[in-house]
């Protein structure tokens, strides 16, 4: 197996160890080595590079199945509706906010922007490509199939979903890399996707109805 495995097929045991290597990402920072892992999910160090190849191979796994738990829905244009369009945004929404402000991922982003740039590591440019980039490859479909269907209007996908991503994250994840105390539970996850989703539909959203573009 390699890091550019689809997250679906890996195996129960396979996640067991990239949730061991998130956690040692956490509690080790730059100090997460192939043994610290192979020691902290019961694994022999063969078995690792069979799996992932090198570390880095193992941290893109490790990025990519964080990522993995924003669920972004294959939508069909020919039957997509308004109301249909808003329930996919927020659900993106609300479990990329899930994502972003957990424990791990607030350590696994600080540890790859302490070395964006430093050459310690690839750590920075694995994030970026396995968790942001990847994001917009996700949802892009999802933006073009409702402006095909014309329910948003926009020249550049790109562009499009770069606004709706600041809208969803506002400056929560870089506060809470500051180590902001944010309320960031359920309840206040969910009022802010359908508040981003609403000012989201309110910029793009093409001959809907007033109360869903807010």
């Amino acid at each position: 197996m390699n890091s550019h495995v689809d997250m679906s097929e890996l195996t129960a045991r396979q996640q067991a160890v990239l949730d061991a290597t998130l956690a040692a990402l956490v509690e080790e920072g730059d100090a997460l080595t192939m043994t610290s892992v192979s020691r902290r999910a019961s694994c022999s160090k063969e078995t690792l590079y069979k799996w992932f190849g090198d570390r880095d191979g193992l941290l893109t796994a490790t990025v990519r199945w964080q990522a993995s738990k924003v669920n972004v829905p294959v939508v069909d244009k020919a039957t997509l509706s308004c109301e249909a369009l808003v329930a996919t945004l927020e659900t993106f929404a609300k479990d990329w906010l899930a994502v972003i402000s957990s424990g791990t991922s607030i350590a696994l982003n600080r540890v790859a922007v302490s070395h964006a740039g430093s050459g310690k590591s690839k750590l920075g440019d694995i994030v970026l490509k396995n968790g942001r980039n990847a994001m917009a490859l996700r949802l892009e479909p999802v933006l073009l199939a409702a402006r095909d269907a014309g329910l948003l209007a926009f020249d550049d996908v790109q562009d499009c979903f770069r606004t709706y991503f600041g809208l969803v994250l506002r400056d929560t994840q870089i506060r809470l890399l500051l180590g902001d105390d944010l309320p960031m539970k359920p309840a206040q996850i969910s009022t802010e996707a359908k508040a981003s989703t609403k000012h989201f539909m309110a910029l793009y959203g093409h001959n809907i109805s007033p109360h869903l573009k807010g």
